[in-house]
């Protein structure tokens, strides 16, 4: 089967992958559509350390077509999104309903496929870049089949960070004001998240000029090319700045925006060994410094609630699909994203 394999020096579009069949709690899916995240880029580029050889994409959707013992939520034949969390279910984060904090979940990939006589990792336990791939099961979560897959794809990556930094995490509440910096895939999603939260004032940051119009549709009120100019929109600061660049002056400039009792939350991901610096000082009055895992999702709750909320027309999931490329043209896709010509490209099979 075609996959999207980087071997450490170079990506690939291989058709000689292979994935095993399902083990007791497992899944496979028949993957039709996979959204290109920076965090598959950044894996090729050093960002995010991981082994290889490994099969990119974490962000898809598809059919189940088999099921191993014990799994009886889903059965082949249904539509499914894929979420990146493989936790365990049992341990007292999990039972405290916050899997993205279960041990057994972050730092144990596994490798389920194989090219040749060789083993091939799996990222994020999903690599939605395949044709097939095996998750366990509580990472396969039933979605409506009338919801484009191309578009559900979505909610596993950058709906469930993005909105749910802003519903879960940060706790947007009515009549707050929120900036945004940055507006790619992430970014679109928090001022929609904003939006739905609520929010009263959502000032969208980008350097790109040409993002204002596809951040005023998802919900911004304001948009700047620099957060230079937030003070002259909101002139005491902001209840909540999102940081989605992942750049550490960025992160100076979203603590430096906050009004009293501000939020600054972290959601760009710099590489592992950054270090950021700012003034202890302006933490005082009760502001805080959030950092975020998947925003702080709970994938079985929070997936069919996006699903339905883009049924209702209150969520957008096709106007982020900017481009829909065979997985053939991959590297289209990179170059693509890579200059910010796409909010997401989307791979299908």
């Amino acid at each position: 089967m075609r996959g999207v394999v980087f071997d450490g020096e170079q990506v690939r579009v291989v058709d000689d992958l292979a994935v095993r069949e399902p083990g007791p709690g497992e899944v496979l899916v028949a993957v039709a559509a996979a959204g290109l995240c920076h965090s598959d880029l950044s894996v090729v580029d050093g960002t995010i350390p991981f082994p290889v050889p490994v099969v990119l994409g974490h962000e898809g959707a598809g059919v189940v077509e088999a099921v191993g013992p014990g799994v009886t939520h889903v059965a082949p034949g249904d539509h499914v999104a894929l979420s990146t969390l493989a936790n365990c279910g049992t341990c007292a984060e999990c039972d405290r309903g916050r899997p993205t904090m279960c041990r057994q979940a972050i730092g144990r990939p596994g490798r389920p496929f194989t090219r040749g006589a060789g083993p091939v990792y799996q990222f994020a336990a999903n690599s939605a870049f395949a044709e097939r791939t095996v998750v366990k099961a509580v990472q396969a979560v039933p979605i409506p089949a009338d919801v484009p897959l191309p578009s559900a794809a979505l909610i596993g990556c950058g709906v469930l960070t993005g909105v749910g930094a802003v519903l879960n995490r940060a706790r947007v509440d009515r009549g707050d004001s929120v900036v945004v910096i940055g507006t790619g895939g992430i970014g679109l999603n928090v001022i929609q998240g904003a939006r739905i939260a609520g929010a009263l004032r959502i000032v969208a940051v980008d350097a790109n000029p040409a993002k204002a119009e596809a951040a005023r549709q998802f919900g911004a009120t304001d948009f700047l090319t620099s957060a230079d100019g937030v003070r002259d929109v909101l002139p005491t600061g902001a209840d909540h700045v999102f940081e989605c660049v992942g750049r550490t002056e960025l992160i100076r400039q979203a603590i430096d925006l906050l009004d009293r009792h501000g939020q600054a939350v972290l959601l760009g991901v710099p590489p592992a060994t950054a270090e950021a610096s700012f003034l202890v000082s302006s933490l005082f009055l009760d502001k805080s410094v959030l950092g975020c895992r998947y925003g702080s999702s709970r994938p079985q709750r929070d997936i069919p609630l996006y699903a339905e909320l883009y049924r209702r027309g209150r969520l957008l999931l096709d106007e982020l699909v900017t481009a829909v490329y065979p997985v053939e043209d991959f590297e289209k896709a990179r170059a693509d994203a890579e200059s910010g010509r796409v909010a997401r490209a989307v791979l299908t099979f």
